[in-house]
């Protein structure tokens, strides 16, 4: 549980919430919406904890009663609304959870709070059923949905709530994080930081992920060698990937990131703007070896792969074609 001084980014939303709370013009909806990772839950909290705090000031105190409650995850009033199913939000989820419980004023402050995360997955009878609620809210009531998919929601919710965008932050900023709080290499940071996007919570997945580690590995490796690489030897990677339950769509990332490097040295022959900077080499000897013309091809064939695996096209079949790809340009 962390103040809003302790979040890295999102200056725009802290900055709408602590407004918010010190002049008490507190909107009863909130849409926060993002990628999973980008501390949707993190941004809840923090002004859940500085509306129930008894200093009602910019910032929690975290030393009153209330903020004690909260940190121990037992305030009266702030509900996190949970599901059963865990593909969808029902209408006995929201009825049970949220209306049956709303009209009973809080308990020990000015504020009642409901946290909805995985709002998007809500059914559209669960969505009508919080739309009478968010319509004619008591006063006191806050309501704040978090989701990775705002066009999941009703227009008429939409309409009636504040719509928070999280953006990505700066890879120089989840990078020096890495570093500073995680201990990361100064490479290793780098590649994490261009892998996640922008999320905080992605790359410090990544940095503590043993799955990535061996996939960047193997990955690594098919990308070095594929050019000596026969189609049985191909096919054999494609089955240790199906076999090892490996994320596709992060293999694709990462050869995406590849071959931008060698296209980027190619063209600017400036080692300073690769990710992969450790295997410099590597990058140098593929520039030479490849056409401009085939590498467009090749980021054109990954492209495309992810068109077919959205489509739910056979994964193996997928893959082969883009390796061949890869192999002959």
């Amino acid at each position: 549980m962390l103040e809003f001084k302790d979040i890295l980014g999102h200056e725009q939303i802290k900055e709408h919430f602590q407004n918010a709370a010190a002049t008490g013009k507190v909107s009863h909806a909130y849409i926060l919406s993002g990628e999973e990772g980008m501390g949707k839950k993190t941004l809840a909290n923090a002004f859940a904890m500085t509306l129930l705090c008894e200093e009602g000031g910019r910032e929690p105190c975290m030393q009153c009663h209330a903020c004690k409650q909260v940190l121990s995850g037992n305030h009266p009033d702030l509900i996190y609304v949970t599901h059963e199913k865990p593909a969808s939000m029902g209408v006995d989820d929201i009825r049970e959870q949220i209306n049956d419980t709303i009209m009973v004023r809080p308990y020990s402050s000015q504020y009642k709070i409901y946290i909805v995360d995985e709002a998007q997955k809500m059914t559209v009878q669960a969505q009508n059923a919080l739309l009478k609620t968010i319509e004619e809210p008591p006063a006191y009531a806050v309501i704040m949905l978090l989701t990775t998919n705002q066009d999941a929601f009703l227009q008429t919710i939409l309409s009636r709530c504040v719509q928070l965008k999280l953006k990505p932050l700066k890879d120089s900023v989840v990078k020096t994080y890495l570093e500073e709080k995680l201990q990361v290499k100064d490479i290793q940071a780098e590649i994490y930081s261009a892998f996640a996007r922008g999320n905080l919570g992605k790359a410090i997945h990544l940095a503590q992920s043993e799955d990535f580690k061996m996939m960047y590995e193997e990955i690594l490796k098919l990308l070095k060698e594929i050019k000596e690489m026969d189609i049985s030897q191909l096919l054999d990677v494609i089955r240790k990937l199906k076999d090892d339950n490996t994320d596709i769509k992060e293999c694709l990332d990462f050869m995406q990131m590849w071959y931008r490097d060698i296209l980027m040295y190619k063209t600017t022959k400036d080692l300073n703007l690769l990710i992969f900077k450790d295997e410099f080499s590597a990058v140098k000897k593929a520039a030479s070896l490849s056409s401009y013309e085939g590498l467009e091809q090749i980021l054109g064939a990954i492209d495309k792969a992810r068109v077919r695996l959205d489509a739910n096209v056979n994964m193996e079949l997928v893959m082969e074609l883009l390796l061949l790809t890869m192999k002959e340009n």
